[in-house]
């Protein structure tokens, strides 16, 4: 980490080996996908070519233990996760997508079968994964589900749409959350008949389709999933998933990333600014000697340095299995919306030319609209917090 991003030695409390991974993939994101990445971003592609050496690199499920997986703990899974995101907020979601939720659903909640038939495969990105909960009409509302599957004597039948689906045309297997109609003692509209599916790609029924026209993270590939009658065996059922609980609990992991990726973007694009701002000279001296820049400056280490203790801490309460879904949701929602402030920032002090791809700080700042929306809201987050400080439940 550089030395005026580590005012409060945050490195003496990391190891020499999470430190050595944490330069391995930052020296590889440097080296071999930034150079590819206005390319893929004026293409709205990902650089699937990129996958193996990814996967060499065990960031797939590396938080997960066995199966082939890496086993990190949660601060070397942080360490790498912020690495990935100051290349870009694509490639750290498409990392998050295929180990914090597709892999960890099947981890938390599949048979022996299914870990082992999908987890070791997927760690070495030999096969892709997605998520599939949110819906059309119902993104803060998970509860609200419309997809069904209706159970037959031959397996299930599922009825309905997903929505902002990373790599959904990618996927050889997507987890789907549905409410089961047929199970005996379950109302089918509620919360408690929620289930999750593994349903491969090509299943009869099943599709996927890219969604276009996005300003922001745009090398994430990001889709829609529909199924018309798609019927699936029994054995697609992930038996141990129970209620609403259970993706929740996936996306629980997938915002402890969140919060270390945010850090990355945020890290980035201050030190593009403070580069810039002692280079370029106007009114004769550069412009890191005036006042205002060096407020703005000192603001934005600030706030990246409060993010860095939050994150840390909170990834010691993770690794002591004491982290709760309050403090995670506390954790995304202040990275984020810290390392927006400072991508908005650093595009002020560039100044006209904040604005050209040889740049960063517009790339992050775009990216960083969609993390402070998907996986919870800001104003979502609020709300947990909000319910938690006073036992009242304001969602609705």
């Amino acid at each position: 980490m550089s030395e005026c991003l580590d005012l409060f030695r945050l490195d003496d409390l990391i190891s020499a080996e999470d430190q050595a991974l944490r330069g391995q993939i930052r020296h590889w994101v440097q080296t071999r996908f930034v150079p590819q990445i206005n390319r893929c971003w004026n293409a709205g592609t990902f650089p699937l070519e990129l996958l193996p050496e990814l996967a060499e690199l065990e960031v797939f499920g590396g938080n997960i233990q066995g199966y082939g997986c890496a086993g990190w703990s949660a601060l070397r899974y942080g360490l790498a996760l912020q690495e990935l995101e100051r290349g870009d907020t694509g490639l750290r979601t498409f990392v998050s997508v295929q180990g914090s939720l597709a892999m960890t659903a099947i981890r938390l909640f599949g048979s022996e079968e299914q870990k082992q038939h999908w987890l070791p495969e997927m760690s070495r990105a030999r096969k892709l994964g997605c998520f599939g909960l949110t819906e059309p009409q119902h993104g803060s509302n998970p509860g609200g589900m419309e997809t069904r599957a209706v159970k037959t004597p031959d397996g299930y039948e599922l009825t309905g749409s997903k929505m902002w689906i990373g790599a959904g045309i990618l996927a050889d297997v997507a987890v789907v959350w549905a409410k089961v109609h047929g199970e005996p003692g379950v109302d089918p509209e509620s919360p408690a008949a929620v289930r999750g599916f593994l349903v491969e790609r090509g299943t009869p029924g099943f599709t996927a389709s890219v969604i276009d026209g996005k300003y922001s993270l745009r090398i994430g590939i990001t889709c829609r999933l529909e199924f018309n009658q798609c019927t699936v065996p029994h054995s697609a059922l992930l038996p141990a998933s129970s209620g609403l609980k259970s993706p929740l609990q996936c996306l629980n992991h997938a915002r402890y990333g969140i919060a270390w990726g945010a850090l990355g973007a945020a890290q980035a694009c201050f030190e593009e600014a403070r580069d810039y701002a002692l280079q370029r000279i106007q009114f004769g001296k550069p412009l890191a000697a005036f006042q205002l820049v060096q407020r703005k400056l000192a603001q934005m280490a600030t706030e990246i340095s409060n993010a860095q203790l939050l994150a840390w801490r909170l990834a010691q309460l993770k690794d002591s299995g004491q982290a709760t879904f309050v403090q995670i949701s506390m954790a995304k929602r202040n990275n984020v919306a810290m390392a927006l402030q400072v991508a908005r920032t650093a595009r002020e002090i560039l100044g006209g030319v904040g604005i050209l791809d040889e740049h960063v700080s517009f790339r992050h700042m775009c990216n960083l609209e969609s993390v402070y929306t998907y996986e919870g809201t800001d104003d979502m987050h609020l709300l947990i917090l909000g319910e938690h400080l006073t036992g009242i439940a304001a969602f609705a």
